[in-house]
């Protein structure tokens, strides 16, 4: 959708001023939001691998008379391509920046809620500029501020080995994660900045779709880890996604670190310091092609005690981190497409065995687990009936489960063990619209990341006239009322086993959860196996 972009001038107080601009319809002239792109969260760190800064209590944006220039896109971390979509050429180590959308006219008392969005990607690949809120905002009447930082992806934001904990340790730093860092520093400059914007600090909502997801949980499981004075997330939206087993440990991100140092042909006999040189050293184009050449290829959060509990799961398992949400009462809106699994097959497919599949799965999943899963889906070694082959077919049905249907039940059981149920709202989308038609292939029906179309009111795209009244009444309208705190969001479902489904025909209804049985199976068959040792399916 094309807009009319008059420049917008805003005071930010000590932070001084910034120029965005207004969006408004080119067709009816009515104004939908104001926008600040490329909005700086941090600065980047004095070196790869390390955590980005605070912005100084004395940094400003700019002056009344040359304000910072804030009307266009943030930075996009270097990373693989998926499909065809092309995030531009903007690619840049410093990704610290954040896009904000703010609703026009007058703040109510208190300021404007914030939904804190996290952009998905596998935290492989992604990027928050191709998601745009002025329709959200301006067409079906949101009234909220919607941030979307961007954030280190991949070998950038989530490579560890002991050589990086010896580095981050001679500054005061751990080492790792520094994806969630990243997105935890803009989380804390919204907290702190927000109400510049006309925004209410103290009601902010974290979501986030697929690997933004994840993320959120992450930032929620930290965040209630804190004392109370010290928390931010009051809410939670958890699109399609969920934590599927404890993250690596030690042993096997120090794996993964050796393959890409082999990769790039750097001796592992050779000293840390001089490793991290050489890494350091490396062109970033030349760093993503080792990482995606590795047979652990998919780089993620780690335990490292610090941001990630290393007992985080057995917290499941007792009940004890249910019992954190429900005492700090934060609520979570959670769910499903109906077809995740025709777009999780796209992403890395193994070869076309059981063996293929087993070794695809270990980039992800710690050995143990993968094994389990293996006699858990195929307990004769055969390809299921309902299956037509095994990288595509098989690999997508698996890994959805694993990424979202599966796992999510699992936490959500999690969750009711530790008293949390009433907290929980739970949906699932069995309807497409029709502009994810432009780049989502239609005969993916209802795949992963259709309904981001939804939760964006089009995002950027036209909806049909239609279309409006069903996802209003389904999600917009729900979804609004969460964000600003009211209590009653007329969502419909009486207990943890029920969910608000959007049907094909538009319908809202509310479904008993059909695989609620055949999850915990998996679930628990994977809760047997424990954290191992080696934490990791990666070489040792």
């Amino acid at each position: 959708m094309e807009y009319i972009r008059d420049p917008y001038l805003k005071s930010l107080a000590g932070r001084g001023y910034i120029e965005g601009c207004t969006l408004s319809d080119k067709t009816t002239k009515t104004p939908l939001c104001h926008y600040f792109g490329g909005l700086r969260y941090a600065l980047p760190p004095q070196q790869r691998w390390r955590r980005a800064e605070k912005l100084p209590e004395s940094y400003s944006y700019g002056s009344k008379y040359q304000p910072g220039r804030c009307s266009g896109d943030t930075g996009v971390c270097p990373q693989p391509s998926f499909l065809s979509l092309s995030f531009g050429d903007n690619w840049s180590e410093d990704c610290f920046q954040t896009n904000v959308w703010v609703p026009t006219g007058e703040p109510p008392k208190g300021g404007w809620p914030v939904l804190f969005f996290i952009h998905g990607g596998f935290l492989q690949f992604g990027t928050p500029n191709i998601f745009h809120a002025a329709e959200l905002l301006g067409d079906a009447g949101f009234n909220a501020i919607v941030v979307t930082p961007a954030y280190r992806l991949g070998i950038f934001g989530f490579l560890s080995s002991s050589e990086l904990e010896t580095d981050a340790a001679s500054v005061g730093e751990t080492s790792g994660n520094q994806g969630m860092w990243d997105q935890r520093i803009a989380l804390e400059w919204t907290r702190d900045n927000i109400a510049l914007f006309g925004g209410n600090p103290s009601q902010i909502t974290i979501s986030g779709y697929s690997a933004g997801a994840y993320s959120v949980f992450y930032q929620l499981a930290y965040d209630v880890h804190l004392p109370a004075d010290q928390s931010i997330v009051k809410q939670a939206c958890i699109w399609s996604n969920s934590p599927a087993t404890q993250p690596r440990n030690a042993l096997a991100t120090q794996a993964q670190f050796n393959e890409v140092l082999a990769a790039l042909h750097i001796p592992l006999h050779i000293s840390w310091s001089e490793k991290l040189a050489r890494l350091r050293a490396t062109d970033s184009q030349k760093l993503l092609a080792a990482a995606t050449s590795v047979d652990t290829h998919q780089f993620r959060p780690w335990s490292d005690n610090v941001f990630v509990p290393s007992r985080l799961f057995e917290s499941f398992d007792n009940g004890n981190f249910g019992r954190r949400i429900a005492a700090r009462g934060v609520r979570i809106l959670l769910g499903e497409c109906r077809d995740e699994r025709n777009l999780y097959a796209t992403w890395f497919p193994p070869q076309n065995t059981l063996a293929g599949l087993h070794k695809r799965l270990l980039a992800d999943y710690h050995r143990p687990a993968v094994d389990a899963l293996m006699r858990l889906y195929y307990p004769d070694g055969r390809l299921p009936a309902n299956c037509q082959n095994w990288d595509c077919d098989a690999f997508g049905r698996i890994y959805a489960d694993m990424q979202v249907h599966y796992m999510q039940r699992g936490l959500i059981d999690a969750l009711v063990r530790g008293g949390a149920e009433h907290l929980l709202y739970r949906y699932r989308v069995e309807y497409r619209l029709k502009c994810a038609d432009k780049t989502i292939p239609p005969e993916w029906e209802v795949t992963h990341a259709t309904d981001q179309y939804m939760w964006f009111w089009g995002n950027g795209e036209c909806l049909e006239p239609e279309e409006k009244p069903i996802i209003q009444r389904a999600f917009i309208g729900p979804l609004t009322k969460f964000v600003h705190g009211e209590a009653d969001i007329n969502w419909g479902t009486s207990n943890h086993r029920e969910i608000r489904k959007l049907s094909p025909n538009g319908s809202v209804e509310i479904w008993q959860d059909g695989l609620w049985d055949e999850a915990m199976r998996i679930w628990r068959g994977l809760r047997e196996v424990g954290e191992p040792a080696d934490g990791t399916g990666a070489k040792l």
